[in-house]
């Protein structure tokens, strides 16, 4: 059965940019693109996107960073696609991340780690609501 995951290509990956060679990966790996926009978070739509992090120490560092730059929020459509976009993506630390994944190839650091995904599909849908209308599916 396909679902529906959610991603976001982050400032450091549109700045450096690997924005068309992510896109191409995700399509090659099978992804339909249900939805896909450039934005430029401010910081209180980084905060609010990010609420589950608020009380972590890198809560302002992170928020910071999502408003610092464009990044694209993209909503996926695959089998099984929050674990197989997480797979994709690599480990958090792109230091640990395996060869051939979006991280070990594109992140910078732990902090700049190129992609963010949802990591439950209950946290998909409330991702995908935070960014997309219906309207704005396809």
């Amino acid at each position: 059965m396909s679902n529906l995951t959610f991603g976001i290509i982050k400032p450091d990956a549109v700045k450096n940019g690997y924005q068309g060679k992510i896109i191409d990966a995700i399509l090659e790996n099978g992804f339909g693109i249900r939805g896909m926009k450039l934005i430029h978070m401010t910081k209180s739509e980084a905060e609010g996107f990010y609420a589950v992090h608020s009380e972590r120490p890198f809560f302002g560092e992170l928020t910071d960073f999502m408003s610092s730059a464009p990044c694209i929020v993209l909503c996926l459509e695959k089998e099984n696609a929050v674990p197989e976009w997480r797979v994709l993506m690599g480990a958090t630390n792109p230091e640990e991340a395996d060869e051939g994944t979006l991280r070990k190839m594109y992140a910078n650091s732990l902090g700049e780690n190129a992609v963010h995904g949802s990591d439950s599909d209950e946290n998909a849908a409330i991702e995908i609501a935070y960014f997309f209308s219906k309207l704005e599916l396809v």
